[in-house]
């Protein structure tokens, strides 16, 4: 059995140059301009990495006291994730046996034409007690869409929603993504976030003062609450 450590994770996050910096402004998925990233691919691309991060999940889920049926990861980033993180937490639980968990995923894009919600959107729908998985949260839409396709699936009750890494901006009608979602009838989890790991990382990697004023600037408009670097 797995638990986990705040300390191990922010670790792992760490060595994996999951965050970084831009010495030039770009713009993320949000459509909003940043010097800094949340990037997971280099942990998803690689199988160990991924079973570890798997591992952290399943501590986190176990710290929050929850027991779904299964993990489903927002698509494209978080799929990965939450199909290894099912596969394990199904071996780990009691009962575990032919036809006891299913091994959901979604797709990329909507299936082209008619058709029932778990063959549109699923490539093997979830079912159950769910936890949602997204790798990263800004504004936290991508997220909230993916909850409200859920919704249309009878069997499911979303019982959480899990951000690998919080970036803690607001939406852009002044709310936390833990509030937005709260009010889509979801509770939010992040494992980590930015005031944790981002001092951090810029101590680590040295990017200069002249990123760390801008950063600064990013939180004082649209961040949670503001953040010091230097």
């Amino acid at each position: 059995m797995s638990y986990f450590n705040q300390e191990s994770y922010n670790q792992f996050v760490l060595d994996n140059d999951v965050v970084g910096f831009f010495d030039e402004a770009v713009t993320l998925k949000s459509g909003r301009k940043s010097h800094w990233y949340v990037n997971w691919r280099k942990v998803v691309g690689d199988v160990f990495r991924t079973d570890e991060l798997a591992d952290h999940i399943i501590g986190f889920t176990r710290l929050l006291e929850l027991e779904p049926d299964c993990f489903y990861g927002v698509p494209e980033g978080a799929t990965k994730t939450a199909v290894i993180t099912q596969y394990k937490w199904a071996q780990q639980s009691p009962g575990y046996s032919s036809g006891s968990h299913v091994l959901p995923m979604g797709r990329g894009k909507p299936k082209e034409g008619h058709g029932k919600p778990e063959d549109k959107y699923y490539v093997g729908a979830p079912s159950g007690k769910t936890i949602v998985i997204e790798d990263v949260t800004t504004t936290g839409g991508s997220l909230l869409g993916k909850i409200e396709e859920l919704g249309e699936l009878d069997d499911v009750e979303i019982i959480a929603a899990l951000g690998l890494t919080n970036r803690c901006e607001t939406t852009d009608e002044g709310l936390s993504v833990a509030d937005a979602v709260k009010e889509a009838g979801v509770n939010y989890f992040s494992l980590t976030d930015a005031f944790q790991i981002l001092p951090e990382a810029y101590v680590l990697q040295q990017p200069g003062k002249e990123i760390a004023r801008h950063i600064e600037d990013e939180f004082a408009e649209y961040g949670v609450k503001e953040i010091n670097l230097i």
